[in-house]
């Protein structure tokens, strides 16, 4: 029986395609799913989110790429981002988010820093910190939540903090993300136990 959402036949499938996430589960994450689940009800199962790798096919195993995470991840020092305002990807995508605005450069060297060995992925866009609220299927439909989501995100009383200690290495697995292995960032350098 699989263990950890860990499945062998998931070796053998290369068309899978996997990607590396922080949660944000505290109130900017609450914010973003509601936020969601009402202007764009049919993606309200997908979790808050940062992305540190975008999805990807693996160029070796699922094992030897959550090894070389292991390793490469117990050398960063957890940390902190400060969130900005609502923005889009249009016109390349009909994607709502909220961008990172402080410390924005972490993200970016830890992005940097896995995209290699059984990891390496040519990307199509360049890599930009953010935290995804929605992706609509046209660009009226982003650009009338777009305003919803503004008028909303400012109005937010919270910390616009996202805390980045641990990592979600994900697979994709018939049009849903599957939680592979939480991935602690710094082995213990700052314990992450509760």
């Amino acid at each position: 029986m699989p263990r950890s959402g860990y499945n062998l036949a998931s070796e053998l499938m290369p068309s899978s395609r996997y990607a590396l996430v922080t949660y944000v589960r505290n109130p900017v994450g609450e914010f973003v799913e509601q936020l969601r689940r009402e202007l764009h009800p049919t993606i309200a199962h997908m979790a808050a989110h940062l992305t540190i790798l975008p999805p990807r096919q693996l160029a070796g195993s699922e094992a030897a790429a959550l090894e070389f995470l292991e390793e490469a991840c117990g050398r960063v020092v957890p940390f902190s981002v400060e969130l900005g305002d609502v923005e889009t990807f249009l016109p390349t995508t009909p994607t709502l988010f909220i961008q990172v605005k402080r410390d924005a450069y972490r993200m970016r060297e830890l992005h940097d820093q896995l995209c290699g060995k059984e990891l390496y992925c040519q990307e199509s866009w360049p890599y930009i910190p953010h935290l995804t609220i929605l992706k609509t299927e046209t660009d009226e439909q982003a650009r009338a939540a777009y305003a919803i989501a503004r008028e909303r995100w400012a109005q937010f009383p919270g910390k616009r903090q996202v805390h980045v200690e641990q990592l979600m290495f994900v697979r994709e697995n018939g049009g849903y993300w599957q939680d592979v292995a939480t991935v602690p960032l710094g082995h213990g350098q700052l314990s992450s136990k509760m």
